[in-house]
């Protein structure tokens, strides 16, 4: 005959583990509106995560280290199930998924990322976490190249303007 016994501990659940003050639990949409209206022009990167998903837990460690490594940019947990009319309306459909944001340009980029694929978040922070000034860039300008005379024109209207 076996005889199992089960011990309760006091350690935390792994989703209520926390990486640090840059990592921050979301339990409501007014939580969430006001944590990204306080981040500014920090980058926050958002993890749509269930208690029940073996991807979610499998993947939470790497992005806690992540979070230590990177103290400028702003992680939001948001726990699907407590959260489920806000997730549906950003159109989180599987888990794990993370979301992208930044100040004045709201939503960078979203998409759903397993342990495997990590380098995703790498490379979306990489992209996304670069220096700029407090207004950021130009909507819908990007990498564009302007012909030089259109900087010639540029330039004088702004000498012009400067009088």
């Amino acid at each position: 005959m076996v005889h199992a016994t089960i011990a309760e501990t006091d350690q935390p659940k792994w989703w209520e583990k926390n990486a640090g003050p840059n990592m921050i639990d979301i339990h409501s949409t007014e939580e969430f509106l006001r944590a990204l209206g306080e981040a500014g022009e920090k980058l926050v990167i958002v993890d749509f995560y269930g208690t029940w998903c073996a991807s979610c837990r499998a993947l939470f460690p790497k992005l806690c280290k992540t979070a230590g490594e990177h103290p400028d940019i702003l992680f939001l947990k948001v726990n699907f199930d407590e959260n489920k009319p806000m997730c549906k309306s950003l159109n989180v459909k599987v888990l794990p998924y993370f979301h992208f944001y930044r100040g004045a340009d709201g939503q960078l980029e979203s998409f759903s990322c397993s342990l495997a694929k990590f380098q995703k978040i790498k490379d979306a922070i990489a992209t996304h976490n670069t220096d700029r000034c407090s207004i950021g860039p130009p909507k819908g300008i990007g990498d564009l190249n302007l012909p030089e005379t259109s900087r010639v024109a540029k330039d004088k209207t702004l000498d012009s303007s400067s009088r």
